[in-house]
């Protein structure tokens, strides 16, 4: 697209309009992953199949992961907004089916096709934001962009609860359709692309490749440990597979005229870097989301408004860091700025490794608040600096690669830590001489307050007590990760902006 083109294309967009409709694209398929966690005890109890409720979350997570890409590619062939469009259409169709559901394969079914539009929503309306505003304007955009993920996963759970309690589990779905139906207007009507019409020859068969690989590696994640050991036929069937499709992928991205991914975007250091630390950054954040309540409820013994309270400390840190961040990148750099984020992320991981009941509350949200500062300022960095540093007609599959990485380390992080969790509370139990009459699930019980009749004083007392190492060794391997994302950082190129 030459300069004559983009000019076109600002005088016709309403930028302002536009923004604030990707926006609402973006916070509806962010919540999405994290809105469910609080409906799910009303959803298993109408539909049954508790067997399978961590599917309702899998499924989301697993579609959106596999397709993120594929998405990108699409997007610097066909243009942004049919791409988006097409996203925003099949997550609304997929939020009204999920509210009809009448069993949870059904539902589960539906998260799929929700996950599958999600994928094309986030990147390309980061793709698009790239597009419309210059270097400097980008810089400051992207601050509030950045921060709707983070805001989403703190506010999701709270929403999630108020529509339970007031109205019925529906309208977890259904809240999406209003959101994504102005997203739309607002696309459709106020945005306009400008684009070289071309023949172009997609990769199939790298998409194909690229989908069982990635799809192999997450059910392992999501069933090993749980409902397969980790050396049982079907996990190392699984991880043959995953490995024989990244092989014959990466052979198939080398010879493709126009490759799903291409590999030129991993030779860039600083792309393959930010990447790398996207990841890792990504197993911090769901290692504070996930197990921060618990620790805060169970082990504090403080209630859910108060545990709500440590994580929206996060929610606060992230767009205040994201904002400042977009306002100075110009005037220091994305290096110095990238530096000042991880070391922020090891000082968070700190104050969660020392954590223990005594220090309450307040000590978890000044922990919490420090590594949302951290969080708010690498995404943006990482956004603008990749943007700035590839082709318009590779911008797409740049940004999504970035968001897909991160994806990535929160379904990595949930089961590794998830796993660390499980097996540490598991040989405290057996460490007490208990395991004849407690097990994780009475832990179970005791996280989801069910069934604590069933427990004496004493056992409640012994659950708790395993809980608290348990979490202390969660927290230890955030704070390993939060040093990894720190010594990557390190390492980057240092460049201008």
């Amino acid at each position: 697209m030459n300069q004559a083109m983009q000019e076109g294309e600002k005088r016709q967009t309403n930028r302002p309009l536009v923004l604030l409709s990707l926006i609402l694209g973006m916070f509806m398929a962010a919540i999405e992953g994290t809105i469910v966690a609080t409906a799910i005890p009303d959803i298993v109890g109408d539909l049954g199949g508790f067997s399978l409720y961590s599917w309702v979350f899998s499924a989301y997570l697993l579609m959106n992961a596999l397709t993120i890409l594929i998405y990108g590619k699409l997007a610097d062939l066909f243009g942004r907004k049919p791409i988006f469009i097409f996203g925003v259409i099949v997550f609304l169709l997929g939020s009204l089916l999920a509210g009809f559901a009448p069993s949870m394969k059904l539902l589960i079914l539906f998260r799929f096709i929700q996950g599958f539009g999600a994928g094309a929503v986030q990147p390309i309306a980061l793709t698009i934001v790239g597009d419309l505003y210059t270097m400097e304007e980008r810089a400051k955009i992207q601050g509030y962009l950045s921060s709707v993920w983070g805001i989403s996963a703190v506010i999701g759970p709270a929403l999630g609860g108020v529509f339970v309690e007031y109205l019925d589990w529906a309208w977890v779905f259904w809240m999406n359709i209003p959101l994504g139906i102005l997203s739309l207007i607002g696309t459709i009507f106020f945005f306009h692309e400008n684009l070289n019409q071309a023949k172009h020859k997609i990769d199939y068969k790298g998409s194909i490749l690229l989908f069982i690989a990635i799809s192999s590696v997450m059910v392992v994640l999501i069933q090993g440990g749980v409902v397969w050991s980790w050396l049982s036929a079907p996990t190392i069937l699984l991880v043959i597979i995953f490995i024989l499709a990244m092989i014959l992928f990466i052979l198939q991205e080398r010879k493709a005229v126009e490759p799903i991914v291409p590999l030129s975007i991993w030779k860039n250091r600083l792309i393959a870097i930010a990447n790398c630390v996207n990841l890792t950054s990504g197993i911090v954040l769901i290692g504070l989301s996930s197990f921060l309540p618990a620790f805060v409820q169970v082990v504090m013994g403080k209630s859910a408004v108060v545990a709500g309270f440590t994580l929206t400390a996060m929610s606060i840190g992230w767009p205040i860091a994201s904002t400042v961040t977009g306002k100075l990148l110009i005037k220091y750099g994305y290096k110095t700025l990238a530096v000042i984020g991880g070391y922020a992320l090891v000082i968070g991981g700190v104050f969660f490794v020392l954590l223990d009941p005594a220090k309450g509350p307040l000590w978890a949200g000044i922990g919490s608040f420090i590594i949302g500062v951290g969080m708010g300022m690498i995404s943006t960095t990482f956004i603008v600096s990749i943007q700035n540093s590839v082709k318009w007609e590779l911008r797409g599959v740049a940004t999504a690669s970035n968001m897909f990485m991160r994806m990535m380390g929160s379904a990595v992080g949930a089961a590794f830590l998830g796993g660390i969790l499980n097996s540490e509370l598991k040989s405290f139990i057996h460490k007490k001489g208990a395991g004849e009459h407690l097990s994780i699930d009475s832990a179970n019980q005791l996280l989801g307050q069910s069934g604590d009749a069933n427990l004496s004083a004493p056992a409640m007392n012994l659950l708790r007590e395993g809980l608290t190492g348990a979490l202390h060794h969660v927290y230890m391997g955030v704070f390993i990760f939060a040093v990894i994302s720190l010594l990557l950082i390190l390492i980057i190129p240092k460049k201008r902006a």
